[in-house]
């Protein structure tokens, strides 16, 4: 089935989008009464919701912001936090009914492929759906739009059917990059919503919990479930001072990164208060919260700010900040009282933060900038750059693009041109449209810089170099992106991405080296050094937004059942979902240890992104690449598994062996297992080629839900110790596992293990997080397989 408009946008896109004059003033764009209620939170509700959970608690205890946001969203406070005389956290299971869903489109296929087998007519919240991931950056928007366009047709065109279908809206390809459209367009003060991306949380930037899920989470909002959470803990960072110079929001993350690690943030929500947050932008806030992800918090957010009303009325959406103030007024719902109490409590003091780099290969790898060559030399990390990317759906907000046009302009006018490549994405078209308008863009262009289309691009994967590195070739990039896995950006394992402000990065470009210190140093020039100047920028445009090309944006959408979705048969990229065949009534027997895993396992690991995005839609193909960037504890290889008789072949190909064989499976890991994004395919693969268990020391919160949600059941060792007595294809059967399932969660679990050789037989606890509804999804096969039985 075609739909008229994608063929239109690609031809749109072809028209030399950099020079279109598809500027829309901003009062031409105001939305309408109507559009405005639908994306307010429903205030009155929750107010009356956060007052029944409070006299459920029995107690005058000041609740903290996300408390508020939290219990005012319970489907039954009676049932969530009844019984536990206050000590919620960390304790009860919260069933929560969120207001929105935002979903990109590599995961959304999976999403609506899911929500499609309910049978319903129509979402039961409002939802939406951004075409972002599956965008090459290659040689400029001009000619990687179109040609995505095209490439992804047929996943775009069932994106936009289903979206026409059942009455979601839909960001065409080139609109802008999922996480900022929400804040300009979605994100409020007190709001609730799910997003199938990891990086949702950005939306707590404007006061919201915007937490990233599985495809799976998110159908259970899409067809009116609660969706349960854990109560997390509470992490309160308190801000003082102020940024100055060359610091910047970006590193109060890189900084608090540092101090927490990629573990520190699970089962906690970050919220920031203190004195220093009435500092910063509304887009600062959103950056930090953004990456908080990397610490593996549940989400961040922020108080309501002036900021906060100011972006709210500089993104057309002034009713919304209007009654945003006046609850807050009345019932001080939008700010923690002042008597909360956190579970821990980090101080940074603004006034004293200096910038920060971090990496290579993990988020939480910090440095400071003065101890930035240190580190170079100590490491023998590559001193040449190879490449500068600013933006991303982390940095790009008009603030942040104009501090770096400030620096473009200082170097310009010293005669500097960069000395390695200089890729600039807008984060939606309505960034673009700005920097357009006040010729932000040209300044970037005519410094040699590259501005890629309005999506995620190298940051999810999605960059084709042309420059001279080449698969293998050690090298360095800057980027002012979120993460840097190995092989993340550009295929490239060898390639070291640091992650920093895009005020560094850009400083970084003239000076050509990672070693330069734009704070102390200079750059020689024929007039004599040329140092910079810190940078400055207005935190919002003084004319205004642009709206840019409003033919990429939805209008008003109402579900039409007559639409027909179709999914071709002989399609590679989409394919039909059939259930997962139930639990057994009796343990798991005769499982064999497929692999141990070795180290650092992301779910860029587990179901690797870039070229494989394409077949996100279609399980039997995705499945190819499951856990193919794992590494062999045993033997040091990456994607190497070894069969029973000492076969080697590919972890995929072992396990489809195994499985056409009738041998369940599990993997052995260490810890953190599956952090990064909230891809569920991570899940998902693993359940279709076999995989019944997965035993780690530790999991990051995403993927041990999505493991959940699809029927396979994540233990952790009782005894981390007893990881190394596991070896690949041990035999393994289950005990007490069936009966902790049917008890709902309770009771204790150990697994046989049969060594591979024939000789040791040796009994390990486990643990588990299993709660009632949980263990009802691994009982009926998965979680999809309940829901279609309610729909």
């Amino acid at each position: 089935m075609q739909f008229s408009r994608l063929p239109q946008l690609a031809r749109v896109a072809r028209g030399k989008l950099q020079q279109r004059a598809f500027a829309t003033p901003a009062a031409a764009a105001t939305p309408s009464a109507a559009s405005l209620a639908a994306i307010c939170p429903p205030y009155t509700k929750l107010v009356a919701n956060l007052a029944e959970a409070q006299r459920v608690l029995g107690s005058s205890k000041g609740l903290t912001l996300a408390e508020k946001i939290l219990y005012s969203h319970l489907d039954n406070a009676e049932e969530a936090l009844g019984g536990l005389g206050g000590n919620v956290r960390g304790k009860a299971n919260l069933k929560l009914k969120v207001d929105r869903v935002a979903m990109q489109d590599a995961s959304a296929q999976m999403a609506l492929l899911q929500f499609m087998t309910c049978g319903l007519p129509k979402t039961a919240v409002p939802a939406s759906i951004h075409c972002d991931h599956m965008i090459v950056g290659e040689r400029g928007a001009d000619v990687d739009l179109p040609k995505s366009i095209e490439g992804n047709k047929e996943v775009f065109d069932f994106l936009e059917s289903a979206a026409k279908k059942y009455g979601i809206q839909f960001w065409a390809p080139g609109s802008g990059i999922i996480h900022q459209i929400v804040l300009e367009n979605y994100a409020a003060p007190g709001l609730m919503m799910l997003g199938t991306d990891s990086h949702t949380p950005n939306a707590g930037g404007l006061g919201a919990i915007a937490i990233g899920v599985g495809g799976a989470d998110a159908v259970d909002a899409l067809v009116d479930a609660p969706w349960e959470l854990k109560a997390p803990k509470i992490l309160g960072v308190r801000l003082e001072g102020q940024l100055n110079g060359w610091a910047t929001p970006k590193d109060v993350i890189l900084h608090l990164a540092g101090k927490l690690t990629v573990r520190g943030g699970t089962g906690y929500i970050i919220e920031y208060h203190g004195p220093g947050v009435e500092t910063l932008s509304a887009t600062g806030m959103g950056t930090i919260c953004n990456m908080g992800a990397e610490v593996g918090a549940t989400t961040s957010l922020f108080p309501m700010t002036p900021s906060t009303i100011s972006y709210l009325n500089a993104t057309r959406r002034g009713p919304i900040a209007e009654a945003a103030q006046e609850v807050n007024a009345k019932h001080n719902f939008l700010r923690a009282d002042s008597s909360a109490e956190y579970d821990e409590v980090i101080t940074i003091n603004m006034s004293e933060l200096e910038p920060y780099i971090n990496g290579p290969f993990t988020p939480d790898l910090s440095t400071p900038l003065s101890g930035f060559k240190a580190a170079v030399k100590e490491n023998e990390w590559p001193e040449k750059l190879s490449a500068g990317l600013i933006g991303s759906c982390t940095n790009s907000s008009y603030q942040d693009m104009l501090r770096a046009e400030h620096l473009v302009k200082q170097a310009e006018a010293a005669g500097l041109k960069p000395k390695v490549g200089f890729f600039v994405t807008p984060g939606s078209e309505q960034i673009r449209a700005t920097l357009e308008r006040d010729q932000t863009l040209s300044v970037f262009e005519k410094a040699g810089g590259t501005v890629l289309a309005n999506a995620c691009g190298p940051c999810i994967g999605q960059w084709k170099r042309t420059d001279d590195v080449t698969k293998g070739d050690t090298n360095a990039i800057f980027t002012s992106y979120n993460r840097n896995f190995r092989s993340r950006n550009d295929g490239n394992a060898e390639t070291m991405n640091f992650l920093t402000s895009p005020e560094i990065v850009t400083s970084m470009i003239y000076a050509g080296t990672t070693t330069f210190n734009p704070m102390t140093d200079s750059i020689p020039t024929p007039n004599g050094p040329f140092k910079f100047s810190p940078p400055t920028g207005p935190e919002l445009p003084a004319a205004g937004f642009e709206r840019g090309n409003l033919a990429w944006t939805p209008g008003a959408v109402e579900p039409s059942p007559e639409t027909k979705v179709v999914v071709d048969p002989a399609s590679d990229r989409l394919a039909l979902l059939e259930p997962f065949e139930p639990f057994p009534d009796s343990e798991l027997t005769g499982l064999r240890v497929l692999f141990k895993v070795k180290g650092k396992c992301t779910t860029d690991h587990i179901s690797a992104a870039g070229a494989w995005l394409k077949y996100k839609g279609h399980l039997e193909n995705i499945a190819n690449n499951t856990l193919i960037g794992a590494v062999n504890a045993e033997t040091g290889e990456t994607n190497v598994a070894y069969d029973i008789d000492g076969t080697a072949s590919g972890i995929p190909e072992l396990a489809r062996k195994w499985k056409a064989a009738g041998t369940p499976w599990l993997v052995v890991a260490e810890t953190n297992y599956g952090e990064g994004s909230a891809r569920e395919h991570a899940a998902l693969q693993p359940r279709y080629l076999g995989g019944r268990i997965i035993l780690t020391k530790s999991f990051a919160r995403i993927h041990e839900t999505n493991l959940k949600k699809q029927g396979v059941v994540p233990l952790t060792f009782a005894n981390e110790a007893d990881y190394d007595r596991i070896q690949a294809c041990d035999e393994v059967s289950t005990v007490g596992l069936l009966d902790m399932l049917k008890s709902g969660g309770k009771g204790e679990v150990f697994l046989e293990v049969k060594s591979r050789e024939g000789g040791e037989t040796f009994r390990i606890p486990v643990k588990h997080t299993m709660s009632k509804d949980q263990c009802g999804f691994v009982l009926a096969g998965s979680a999809l397989n309940l829901l279609s039985k309610k729909a």
